[in-house]
């Protein structure tokens, strides 16, 4: 005979408690990664600005522009970084990556700006522009801009292996804990097959009462006390045992 009401309140606690974790702990590793990978973007495009800045000083002094324009269409291959235009002090354009020309949103914005700044320029997308300034800026400003896009795709990616690991714990956990339910509610069903075949007074199989009356926990004790009271039985404590009475 099986129990099934006596744990439904068990079941839907398991599975309650379960997508809770699983909630918290995605909404929790979403953000984290969100915030660490941006964050962690954010600083090596700021790097990556410094380092054109510093290496552009020499190149600027001496006015060799095009040298200026190689050394940054070799940092534009770097996987990320979509474009990079480098300013002078009083917001001449010296150098750019963008093809055909500098788009309106670049051209309408600060050029000596070294703020993080999230821009969207129509055909080529959203992104993360950040600056560094030559020679304390006297010298002018480096602009580099990441492309948002490539960065939540990788946010994405991390996030969907924490979620898909997370799902896998969700789903053990679910199966293991319907299954220790069922292990504790056996022998509840086994006794209480025992004690309806007691009360109707039917032909009970020997091997399983056996076992049943046998059982050193909670449940051997209430077989024994239904068939004490049922007066199969010389006493509680089964064959062999003393006769007492409950209480």
């Amino acid at each position: 005979m099986k129990i099934q009401k006596l744990f439904q309140k068990t079941r839907f606690g398991i599975f309650a408690l379960f997508g809770l974790i699983v909630l918290s702990t995605s909404f929790l590793c979403i953000y984290t990664v969100d915030t660490q990978l941006s964050a962690e973007y954010a600083s090596n495009s700021k790097d990556i600005a410094k380092t054109i800045a510093n290496a552009s000083v020499d190149i600027l002094l001496n006015r060799n522009l095009a040298t200026l324009q190689s050394m940054i269409d070799q940092f534009v291959e770097i996987q990320g970084i979509r474009y990079i235009y480098i300013t002078s002090e009083e917001g001449e354009y010296l150098a750019h990556t963008f093809v055909p020309g500098i788009p309106e949103e670049i051209l309408a914005s600060d050029p000596s700006s070294t703020e993080p700044v999230e821009r969207s320029i129509p055909g080529l997308g959203d992104f993360l522009e950040v600056g560094s300034p030559i020679l304390a800026g006297v010298a002018g400003t480096v602009h580099v801009g990441m492309d948002l896009d490539i960065v939540a795709l990788k946010i994405q990616r991390a996030i969907g292996q924490q979620v898909i690991l997370i799902s896998i714990f969700l789903v053990v956990g679910v199966l293991a804990s319907i299954w220790l339910v069922n292990l504790a509610a056996k022998p509840l069903g086994g006794l209480l097959s025992y004690a309806v075949d007691l009360a109707d007074d039917r032909k009970q199989d020997k091997q399983e009462d056996d076992e049943l009356l046998a059982r050193d926990d909670e449940v051997g004790d209430l077989a024994r006390l239904f068939r004490h009271i049922s007066g199969n039985s010389p006493g509680v404590g089964g064959p062999g045992g003393s006769a007492e009475k409950p209480g």
